[in-house]
């Protein structure tokens, strides 16, 4: 069977050191805009801080994927974990702006290192045929974080204090260390080696789907540096619900349609998703209600759920042997997207409001959409006359 393929030994370790590391990741995205606020931060601030982290993967992630033509993704695994726990310790000292600036763009690399490599290593040890539905399982130990993770950050700054918390992500960070020391230590390919020096810094073939990431993580990094402070403007409790919500239903979407993926053109999966994605931001422009954030959140991760899926496994099925620049590429313009929309849009709350802001994220999902159509679609349409 397909799923005894992809369920291997190291599949599993390396699911259950994703879910470790991204539930520190996203412990803190409805917690460090609010710790932000309550020091005193502006919107501008806050977007710039929260920004950081993913804006510093820019120049690392396509040196990461040449390196891991060379290095093998287990020792970027384990860097990655450990800059992750020195950073959560160390908002514990660090205040804004610059003393936490430093600490975002260290826990930037840490990010960039780890998910770089273990995106790499589940891309080399899953089965050809199955690729795609290998990769929709994969994310399910980010999405299953995502839906548990928010919440519990909140439930921690509430109950506790934000030191607690911090506490609480360091020993995280460890867990997901210890789960990767599991690893099988793996040679790299020869065949990877030798076309080392022949990589441009950004690899061309995974530019197409890159650029599709990187608009749609502008939405995300937006949403998720200020949904929560929007959330509370309008009297919900606990802006980690709307988090949860979405990632239930990608953690369904991906674990019942992951084979999806694999039966059909990569083309005809990412149209509807992208359709999605303008749905749900022009109606959270105009929500103000639970109910109402509930079913955007619902929405937006339907339209998610098979959207960045679909694009790392088509930027695998171009990229050959040559995974990790692949790889690298695409993730450096994804986390730069999601850096840039909460920078950007941090700017445009600042001078007109929420409802706008989100509109405006309904307008670069239409871009997307465009590019989708008239760059990506023709340009597949022109290599299948050649």
């Amino acid at each position: 069977m397909a799923t005894q393929k992809i369920l291997t030994r190291d599949f599993v370790l390396c699911f259950f050191a994703q879910f470790a590391f991204s539930s520190v990741f996203f412990t803190l995205i409805p917690t460090i805009p609010i710790y932000l606020s309550r020091l005193g931060s502006t919107e501008a601030g806050i977007g710039i801080l929260v920004g950081a982290l993913s804006v510093s993967s820019l120049i690392l992630r396509p040196l990461i994927g040449r390196a891991l033509l060379k290095i093998p993704e287990r020792n970027f695994m384990i860097a990655g974990t450990l800059l992750y726990a020195f950073s959560s310790i160390a908002y514990l000292i660090a205040k804004p702006f610059w003393p936490f600036l430093i600490v975002r763009i260290l826990q930037g690399i840490g990010l960039a290192f780890f998910a770089t490599a273990s995106f790499t290593l589940v891309s080399r040890i899953s089965p050809e045929a199955h690729r795609g539905q290998s990769i929709s399982y994969f994310y399910l130990a980010i999405n299953v974080a995502f839906a548990l993770a928010p919440s519990f950050g909140v439930a921690l700054m509430n109950f506790f204090d934000f030191h607690v918390l911090f506490i609480i992500c360091t020993i995280l960070s460890l867990g997901s260390l210890c789960i990767t020391l599991k690893l099988e230590k793996r040679e790299v390919d020869p065949l990877e080696k030798h076309s080392l020096q022949d990589q441009p810094f950004l690899s061309r073939v995974a530019l197409p789907s890159a650029i599709m990431a990187f608009m749609g993580s502008m939405i995300w990094g937006a949403v998720t540096a200020f949904f929560p402070l929007h959330a509370l403007n309008h009297g919900m409790a606990n802006p980690g619900l709307f988090f949860a919500a979405m990632a239930i239903t990608l953690i369904f979407g991906r674990a019942l349609g992951g084979r999806i993926l694999d039966l059909y053109p990569r083309e005809k999966v990412i149209f509807p998703c992208l359709i999605a994605q303008i749905i749900a931001m022009i109606m959270l422009a105009f929500s103000t209600t639970l109910p109402m954030f509930i079913l955007v959140a619902v929405i937006w991760g339907i339209g998610n759920s098979f959207f960045y899926p679909t694009l790392v496994a088509y930027t695998l099925d171009l990229a050959g042997p040559l995974r990790g620049p692949a790889i690298g590429t695409y993730m450096a313009l994804s986390d730069f997207g999601a850096g840039m929309g909460s920078v950007i849009m941090g700017f445009i709350v600042h001078f007109t409001n929420y409802p706008i802001m989100f509109l405006c994220l309904a307008f670069t999902a239409i871009i997307n959409l465009l590019y989708f159509h008239f760059v990506v679609r023709k340009r597949e349409e022109r290599y299948a006359h050649l």
